[in-house]
């Protein structure tokens, strides 16, 4: 949690400097209706090697050294102070490049092959790798005062916040149920999550009817494209935010929702999820990772390669053409457009029935 401050001037800076053409940015409101071929942003764009894809990423820390590297239209380019170059490998060494403005810079890797550091300038200047790679024990990380065992038993005490209402009588229901071929990951129901332990007890997703019904429609929009929908998370009882809350720094406060507001999850209206290869039934890959809290996590951060954001643009089009919003640094996070019609709850899984 120690480098959270960096992360913070890193996302002020990449958006106050950095300005590219973003692949599908600008997304538009669409009907129920729309044709799954209308919903793409654009030609699918061809997938790159993967050592371009260890190359990509975000490097330096503060405002006077930071820097991206990404793909678009099968080139390499390197970005710092609203500037762009080109980047040129290297014809000898595969750790070496020239960008078109005649710098060089080499490149420093872990034992795992992860590119951990770029060299520029002759060695004179080192900026180290801010973003968590695709490594995601390399991602920032809370350590917990107390035990797992000890925050649940606290958060467990209180009541949620009450509300003047009304609200809509809650209706949760499982998604796996609406439809099986959803997929879960249920991150927090496992140990690689922010806390490094598993918080819920069992690996499960349901959403608020409405909010259920217009996921399966998406993702029956989807599966003509060639995708499916794999669940992260989605109805949170308030105890988990109130544990989430309580094992985090105050500084850091900004990534996990207020317990005395509540979150969207709470409403049983907001869910974490991504896409996955109907062919493979593997998850695509994004320009960053679940959870990683980097700038890579903004819906349109402009790094990545060409497939990896056109695929998270096809996720929020198609969620938004059923009435879903994005959070503003989260791109795998939605909320229903009717999530203020709903309380919140803290209802256990093991209490909410099956099916």
């Amino acid at each position: 949690m120690d480098n959270r401050l960096s992360l913070r001037i890193s996302k002020l800076l990449l958006i106050l400097t950095i300005c590219l053409p973003l692949s599908g940015a600008t997304v538009h409101s669409q009907t129920a209706t729309t044709p799954a071929r209308a919903l793409e942003p654009g030609p699918k764009p061809q997938d790159v090697s993967p050592e371009w894809k260890q190359l990509v990423g975000i490097y330096g820390r503060g405002k006077e050294s930071s820097a991206i590297i990404l793909e678009r239209n099968q080139k390499l380019f390197w970005v710092a102070d609203g500037q762009e170059s080109a980047i040129f490998p290297d014809s000898k060494n595969k750790n070496e490049f020239l960008l078109s403005d005649h710098r060089e810079f080499r490149l420093e890797t872990d034992p795992s092959g992860i590119v951990r550091q770029i060299t520029l300038s002759g060695g004179r200047v080192h900026l180290p790798r801010s973003d968590g790679g695709s490594d995601s024990a390399h991602f920032l990380h809370v350590t917990l005062a107390k035990s797992i065992e000890e925050l649940r038993t606290e958060a467990l005490q209180p009541l949620p916040p009450e509300e003047p209402g009304p609200f809509r009588k809650p209706e949760l229901v499982e998604l796996k149920a609406l439809d099986p071929s959803i997929h879960l990951d249920i991150r927090y129901a496992q140990s690689n999550n922010f806390l490094s332990t598993p918080v819920y007890s069992e690996a499960r997703a349901f959403m608020q009817r409405p909010a259920a019904e217009a996921l399966v429609r998406a993702l029956h929009k989807l599966q003509p494209l060639g995708y499916g929908l794999l669940i992260h998370d989605a109805y949170r009882p308030w105890y988990v935010t109130k544990m989430f809350w309580d094992a985090t720094p105050p500084a850091d406060h900004i990534f996990v929702a207020d317990p005395q507001k509540g979150s969207k999850h709470n409403r049983g209206c907001a869910v974490d999820l991504t896409l996955y290869n109907l062919a493979t039934g593997q998850p695509v890959e994004m320009p960053g990772l679940y959870d990683e809290m980097s700038p890579r996590s903004f819906p349109n951060f402009p790094g990545g390669t060409s497939l990896q954001r056109w695929q998270r643009d096809l996720l929020r089009r198609v969620m938004e053409s059923e009435r879903f919003t994005v959070n503003e640094n989260e791109w795998w996070h939605f909320d229903y457009k009717d999530w203020k019609r709903y309380a919140i709850l803290n209802v256990p899984f093991e209490k909410l029935g099956q099916g």
